[in-house]
């Protein structure tokens, strides 16, 4: 009976992962179609061992599960699980750096682990084991294959939260779907086929709400801020390729996400918060949090052996043995060893691949119980890793930053209540951000977006610059302005993303990648971002070859782990960032709403994931001998960075109002209040003086070597580095600005500029620099720079009239307090005979040209 297949897949699943289960009631309820599960506790310490995070689960429970298998029909119904209400609770383990006490502590985990593996693994296999003469094995295989790739998951009122410190993140989803579809993405029962070796799955999200709260100190939140993200609705596609139809892991994973408007709200008591999550994001990506507590002392017998064996490094990932020294084995050298050693984000996610798109665990059940067949089928599938693209696209995306103040109720007893008050808005269209990665040796991030915009709103510290009854203009309340409109540059953005009709996916073709560093250089250059993004775009690659002669390096290299047969591996990473032309208007309105989200991003501070390690020369010296030298010189792994913008303008007003010595001493360090409030009345001035700055192309360059501590360690013990060495133990900076010119402008009442008055002609500068790491380890080189810089600058010419100059000097005193401010009728003054007389001038030309003309007129013949 199919019964007897499939009821042992499913109690093996919720077996799994819920307590006090009992398989008897479970089984006849299963054989009788439907289930009903109430009040389920989650088995907390198997998701902890499956999520691999540094995370530790408080609590999680299911409220209803529900299983609907159509036993009749299962051949072309779906079977259906939901779960109504499920919450978890989650925070940072206590212990996360306790894995560095001891050098063997984990090893002893990895094996305890694998027992535990190894002990569930026959078990579900065991559960397998009857069967019927009258179904033949192959059918089960496809019948199983089809049930499996059709299950309906929902899931009604999602509740997830997060804790740390005072912070309290919760998201709460109203409804999350996932179904099987057919070609034009509506939903299907579907199967791969000799024909069509493509699955497509939907996940459609409603009402997503995400909340940042703070709690007390007996864990209470007291009031609660606005939600970040209220009832947002996003869809994602799924679409896997296969080789074959025994194929038991795709060859290309996409899933795609879109979000058709998102609007996030953020206060000023929440955007420390919300940095602090930010931050935790990046720490889990380099594998930070994990590293040394204040105070811990590392055993110098791992350090050793970290640095002349297989090192982990301080970013906690995992890494492979190299043919060169072994001070170059760091964060981004990744390996396929054993997946309980700890890894960054990368790893992680990646080991994560095989388990969301695959049922071969449902399918080894049938196969055998033979531990040496299921390890020789794991080993064959880690040969060639799928081309995973993962990317999320939104076409409107909307940030509020808002201040917040208590307002107490009319009665004693009643409760504050907080108001809140938008003061700036950040607007975004057409974002892209995409990942493609094909094992670990290959890893690449490209994100930009269409057009941004960034408007002032109501009132800032007391002053009311736009508020309602100001009637102030959309023109003057956007001080930042880059790239262009959807409407004009069209849907780019989606370019061959499962949400682009033109996408090789949604016309029946296989999508071709390019995994090779070379080609991606040649194809993803600046001008093709800029062409389909317009405002920004970054583009970040990570790859690792093999320079051994074998060309590039191939995933069974890297899947078996000896560095015999890796030869000389390449590691290379490279950002290259670009911003497109931009408008950026600095008057006091946006200077001191700026200011206020620095000082609020800085009055509560956190504690770092992750403490530097002091920079203390260490005394057992590295000493290579020449050969190994030599090979040192081959290659040495840098990160190198460019960053260039075009055509950036930048408008310098004159400060209108000047509250700056409130918000500046809190920047810098100093305690102050940052609460003033003014109480004067705001009044425009107009016509506004202003300085306008054009630069036509600015060029930032920047490299680092990728394991620094490593390097200087191994190349400062040296008696005569080369130069070369001494190279890579700088960190190097370039800056080129071209077009570079400035000029005097105005502001009059209709909210234009008029035309620049030139002060600093158009010229060009260079300038470089570059920084000794790790000084320390170099004091008994007295020799050796520690910085050095370079600057070019062919020419420079500045020109000013008397009143140019005045009106410059009133522009800078009017920001910086300095000497008494001019009035407003010098100031005008000043305008009038600045642009005026430019003005004249113009005429004047303008006449004389006319004259010129008239006088090259041909003589009119009279009668």
């Amino acid at each position: 009976m199919l019964e007897s297949y499939v009821t042992p897949i499913l109690m093996s699943y919720v077996n799994r992962y819920i307590k006090n289960l009992k398989p008897s009631d479970l089984q006849l309820s299963l054989w009788g179609g439907d289930v009903v599960l109430s009040k389920l506790e989650l088995k907390l310490d198997v998701l902890e061992q499956e999520l691999k995070l540094p995370f530790t689960f408080l609590s999680g429970h299911i409220h209803e599960l529900r299983i609907h298998v159509p036993w009749t029909k299962l051949g072309s119904e779906p079977v259906v699980i939901t779960i109504n209400t499920m919450e978890c609770i989650l925070k940072l383990k206590d212990g996360i750096q306790d894995d560095h006490e001891s050098c063997g502590s984990n090893s002893t985990n990895r094996s305890t682990t694998e027992n535990t593996k190894s002990s569930i693994k026959p078990r579900r296999i065991q559960q397998a084991a009857p069967t019927d003469p009258d179904l033949p094995p192959g059918y089960v295989q496809s019948l199983i294959r089809r049930v499996v790739n059709n299950v309906n998951i929902v899931i009604n009122n999602l509740i997830l939260k997060y804790v740390e410190d005072d912070i309290v993140l919760s998201v709460n989803i109203t409804s999350a779907e996932c179904y099987t579809v057919g070609e034009l993405w509506d939903r299907a029962f579907m199967d791969i086929s000799a024909t069509d070796l493509v699955l497509r799955k939907v996940i459609n999200f409603s009402d997503c709400t995400v909340c940042l709260d703070k709690r007390n100190a007996s864990g209470k939140i007291e009031f609660y801020q606005d939600p970040l993200l209220y009832k947002c609705s996003f869809r994602t596609r799924l679409h896997f390729t296969y080789d074959n139809l025994n194929s038991k892991m795709p060859s290309v994973i996409k899933i795609h996400t879109l979000v058709e408007s998102l609007k996030l709200s953020i206060t000023d008591q929440q955007l420390p918060m919300f940095i602090r999550i930010m931050q935790l994001g990046i720490a889990l990506y380099y594998g930070e949090i994990g590293s040394f507590k204040e105070g811990e002392i590392e055993d110098p017998t791992c350090h050793n052996k970290d640095m002349l064996g297989n090192i982990t490094g301080s970013e906690d990932e995992t890494r492979i043995d190299m043919q060169y020294p072994t001070q170059y084995k760091g964060q981004e050298l990744y390996s396929q060893q054993d997946e309980e050693q700890p890894q960054g984000w990368v790893s992680w996610a990646w080991s994560f691949v095989p388990a969301i798109v695959s049922y071969d665990d449902g399918e080894e059940d049938f196969v055998g119980n033979d531990p040496a067949s299921t390890t020789h089928q794991q080993k064959a599938q880690a040969l060639k890793d799928p081309i995973v693209s993962i990317g999320f696209y939104c076409t409107k995306a909307t940030v509020t930053f808002k201040l917040t103040e208590m307002q107490a109720e009319s009665s004693y007893y009643s409760p504050q209540k907080v108001k809140s008050k938008e003061v700036l808005c950040w607007e975004q269209e057409g974002t892209t951000v995409e990942a493609l990665m094909m094992g670990e040796p290959f890893f690449d991030c490209q994100i930009g977006f269409v057009g941004c915009r960034a408007m002032c709103l109501k009132g800032i510290m007391g002053v009311k610059d736009f508020e309602e009854n100001m009637n102030r203009s959309e023109t003057e309340a956007c001080f930042f302005i880059c790239g262009e409109n959807l409407s004009t540059k069209g849907f780019t953005y989606l370019t061959n993303s499962l949400f682009d009709y033109r996408s090789p996916e949604n016309n029946g073709t296989r999508a071709e990648f390019i995994l090779d560093s070379t080609h991606h250089k040649e194809t993803y250059t600046e001008i093709a971002g800029m062409q389909r993004f317009g405002a920004f775009y970054m583009d970040y690659l990570y790859t690792m070859e093999n320079t051994s002669g074998k060309g590039s390096t191939n995933q069974q290299d890297f899947s078996s782990g000896k560095s015999e047969d890796l030869g000389t591996v390449q590691e290379k990473s490279t950002k290259s960032l670009v911003i497109g032309p931009l408008d950026f208007r600095l008057d006091s309105s946006a200077v001191h709403r700026i200011l206020k989200m620095i000082v609020c991003a800085l009055e509560h501070e956190y504690e770092p994931y992750s403490r530097l390690k002091s920079d203390i020369k260490d005394e057992n010296e590295t000493i290579l001998n020449p050969e190994e030298v030599a090979f040192l010189e081959e290659y040495i792994p840098t990160r190198h960075t460019s960053v260039t913008l075009l055509k950036c303008t930048c408008t310098i007003s004159m400060a209108e109002f000047n509250l700056l010595d409130h918000l500046l001493p809190v920047i810098m360090g100093e305690k102050n209040s940052s609460n003033f409030m003014n109480t004067t009345n705001f009044q425009s001035l107009r016509p506004l003086p202003s300085i306008r700055i054009l630069v036509d192309k600015i060029n930032v360059e920047h490299s680092v070597p990728m394991y620094a501590e490593q390097l200087v360690h191994v190349v400062s013990s040296l008696t005569q580095p080369s130069d070369n060495l001494l190279h890579y133990c700088y960190v190097h900076c370039y800056l080129k600005i071209f077009g570079f010119q400035a000029g005097l402008t105005s502001l009059d009442c209709s909210g234009s500029y008029c035309l620049p008055v030139p002060i600093i002609p158009s010229f060009s500068t260079a300038l470089y620099g570059k920084l000794l790491k790790l000084p320390t380890y170099w004091t008994k080189r007295s020799q050796i720079a520690i910085t050095e810089g370079i600057f070019e600058l062919p020419n420079l010419t500045i020109q000013a009239t008397r009143a140019q100059t005045l009106l410059l000097q009133a522009i800078y005193q009017s920001w910086s307090h300095l000497g008494s401010v001019s009035s407003s009728a010098v100031i005008e003054a000043l305008i009038n005979e600045v642009f005026l007389s430019i003005e004249i001038g113009c005429c004047y030309v303008a006449q004389v040209d006319l004259e010129l003309l008239a006088s090259n007129d041909p003589p009119t013949s009279t009668s």
